[in-house]
């Protein structure tokens, strides 16, 4: 037992000041998949050096697609090495042999969380997403799904089940992105807009929005440059300023 700090000291150089130089590195499976278990950003951490073991040893993990879809919480758009778990997520979702039932539990999570993050994290999260449809055309469903939204009573995506395959995403629609076409930020609604059209075949390159912060997205909107927007003042007629309003015969406004 590590105290929580010590853990996450360890987990963050493990990957490539560790790894790299053991003559066994396959002798840190345990410790690994334990601090997997784990839970918050000692899960996070430990993905990377679970990554070198999978992709390099040949590690098996049978339930790592199932822990990797629960550390997907609200939190996550918040923490501290949310970079580096996304840059991890991409990797790991990057296959074409992965079943789409799989992908489309990831896409909703994301999308439902989206609805209450911040706009940083969703002009990170909409390209993460589009870049999914376009490696996994299967999933494409969930946006073109006919009659749309509107046709369903209620989303039969399970937002609680733990496992993937019992989530039902693939019977449901992406509402949410749907929703952030309103949003507040004019930036993150022109992003969501982009599920309105075909995608291109080209991935969007993230690499450069993983790290995106409150306050670099605030820099930009102040250096921006106004412009001139022509205004139209037309007079206030009656009490709520409505044409032939009933109130306007009995009250007038000086």
């Amino acid at each position: 037992q590590l105290p929580t700090g010590l853990y996450k000291k360890v987990l963050v150089i493990l990957h490539d000041s560790v790894l790299p130089y053991m003559n066994e590195p396959t002798l840190m499976m345990d410790f690994l998949t334990v601090a997997y278990g784990i839970g918050g950003a000692i899960s996070l951490l430990a993905l990377n050096g679970l990554f070198i073991l999978i992709h390099q040893h040949n590690l098996e993990y049978p339930d790592f697609y199932k822990k990797l879809y629960s550390l997907l919480d609200p939190s996550i758009y918040h923490v501290k090495y949310r970079a580096r778990f996304f840059h991890l997520t991409d990797l790991f979702l990057s296959s074409s042999h992965l079943p789409a039932y799989l992908v489309a539990a990831f896409i909703k999570r994301l999308s439902r969380l989206a609805l209450t993050a911040p706009p940083e994290a969703l002009l990170m999260i909409i390209p993460f997403i589009c870049n999914l449809f376009r490696r996994h055309p299967a999933c494409r469903v969930l946006v073109h799904r006919p009659g749309g939204p509107g046709d369903m009573s209620e989303d039969p995506y399970i937002m609680e089940e733990e496992q993937p395959s019992e989530s039902r995403a693939l019977e449901s629609s992406l509402w949410e992105i749907q929703s952030l076409q309103n949003h507040y930020h004019p930036d993150v609604a022109k992003a969501a807009a982009v599920l309105n059209q075909s995608l291109s075949e080209m991935e969007d390159d993230i690499s450069g929005l993983l790290e995106l912060s409150a306050s670099e997205l605030f820099d930009k909107e102040v250096k921006k440059k106004a412009v001139d927007v022509p205004l139209e003042f037309e007079p206030v007629r009656g009490l709520f300023g409505k044409k032939n309003d009933i109130f306007a015969e009995h009250f007038s406004l000086d």
